[in-house]
């Protein structure tokens, strides 16, 4: 799983740092408990403790508390939970399908101005608003053509929806 190409980015920026991924690695290999995970990865208890409460809150991860009968202590039994990760990237996905979809709406909608010495891009209601002359620098503002941002939107948007689609197919 970890493997995929929008799992791997998530889960890192879940668990901090690449260096931590590890973690991740022995709750899907069935390693349960934080001792054990510990001792496997070389990664201080503590920080794994950290990181698995953080897939916790996340949802991405589980756990079983159980007493031993004769310390007394609690141990907790860890599990992944793979189909979590999945809904997260899929929304995640979706949000920024949306995101990228409002801003190639704005670009194609709108006409934009701009100062010939790069201080600022405006649209036609706030270039108007400014008389067309820069509020930076006074110079008169141009016209300025999209094309190249409309074009990347779509090309953004276009791979995002490729990735989630191979992304689905395999999960």
């Amino acid at each position: 799983m970890l493997d995929d190409p929008l799992v791997k980015p998530f889960l890192t920026n879940v668990v901090e740092d690449e260096s931590n991924l590890p973690i991740i690695e022995c709750l899907i290999d069935g390693v349960e408990t934080d001792e054990e995970i510990a001792e496997k990865t070389g990664i201080r208890l503590n920080l794994v403790r950290k990181i698995l409460y953080k897939l916790y809150d996340l949802k991405l991860a589980s756990y079983k508390r159980s007493k031993d009968p004769e310390t007394q202590w609690f141990t907790y039994s860890w599990k992944f939970e793979k189909d979590e990760v999945v809904k997260h990237i899929r929304e995640a996905c979706e949000a920024d399908v949306k995101h990228f979809e409002e801003a190639l709406n704005e670009e194609e909608n709108n006409m934009y101005f701009i100062c010939p010495q790069g201080h600022v891009r405006f649209d036609f209601n706030t270039a108007s608003e400014y008389e067309f002359i820069c509020p930076e620098c006074g110079e008169e503002m141009e016209f300025f053509d999209n094309e190249e941002q409309i074009n990347q939107l779509k090309d953004i948007i276009e791979n995002i929806k490729l990735n989630l689609d191979n992304f689905n197919k395999k999960h």
